[in-house]
């Protein structure tokens, strides 16, 4: 990465930073209204759609050290990587509280979860940096997406809490997201071509972190209403970004067609 870029990066960094430390952050314990939770009103559906998110956050500790392992060069990214990492193990943390404090599952039975999830490792989908800054601005904006979902759902059914939740871990998701974007619109400034090229690859063989280490997902995220259909991936992840970046529908579709042309199988 050029000299001129990482400063950039770092710049990006620190408007991060400085927006998430006087606007965003939120307090587990004091900002979520736990005084209103009802136990026994939650329904094993809402259960289960919390566990595979709780699940999926549990493998923080291998998509941090993971993540800082590649980015570890570049001051920017890798304090980037620790902020994301603290910010996304209070999600699973907020999770798990919730699943206990409701009853939803009782401390064996999240034991259980964790032997289970700690006996599998994450590892890392794409090889460079460029390819996980893709990589992150569509999985941060496809979670968001289903947490914002959630918050909806939460409202509608009158659980103060879970909406709070949503709230707070959709919103840090859609700052991650964010971050990531501006990290593209730097790469797309300093070498478009490979950048659409590593975009288009990525797209191609996109699927979210859970998706071959939790038993049963896709099933899973489908019978728990957690998850988002492919329309809504693209309506409002793909496009969005897209747009954000000003890269036109027939610009991705060239390169994903160069994609197909070069990788035949």
């Amino acid at each position: 990465m050029p000299l001129a870029m990482r400063e950039q990066v770092y710049r990006v960094y620190l408007d991060f930073l400085e927006t998430a430390e006087n606007k965003r952050r939120w307090n587990i314990f004091n900002d979520v209204p736990w005084d209103k939770l009802v136990t026994g009103k939650a329904t094993d559906k809402i259960g289960e759609c919390v566990e595979i998110f709780c699940t999926e956050e549990l493998y923080v500790p291998d998509y941090s050290s993971k993540g800082l392992d590649l980015s570890r060069s570049m001051f920017g990214m890798a304090w980037f990587q620790t902020s994301w990492a603290f910010e996304e193990s209070r999600h699973g943390l907020v999770f798990r509280e919730y699943l206990t404090r409701s009853g939803l599952r009782s401390s064996a039975q999240f034991e259980a979860l964790e032997t289970g999830t700690f006996s599998k490792r994450w590892n890392l989908p794409f090889d460079t940096v460029r390819q996980m800054a893709c990589y992150g601005a569509l999985q941060e904006s496809a979670t968001f997406t289903a947490y914002n979902l959630q918050r909806n759902k939460a409202r509608d059914a009158g659980d103060e809490v879970l909406e709070a939740i949503f709230l707070y871990v959709g919103r840090d998701e859609a700052a991650h997201a964010g971050f990531y974007r501006e990290m593209l619109r730097l790469e797309l400034t300093h070498n478009r071509e490979e950048t659409l090229a590593d975009l288009a690859y990525v797209l191609s063989n996109f699927k979210m972190p859970g998706d071959g280490l939790i038993p049963n997902y896709r099933d899973r995220l489908a019978s728990s209403g957690a998850g988002i259909s492919p329309r809504v991936f693209l309506a409002r992840v793909v496009w969005p970004l897209l747009t954000a970046l000003e890269i036109s529908r027939e610009e991705m579709k060239s390169a994903l067609k160069k994609r197909v042309i070069a990788n035949p199988g």
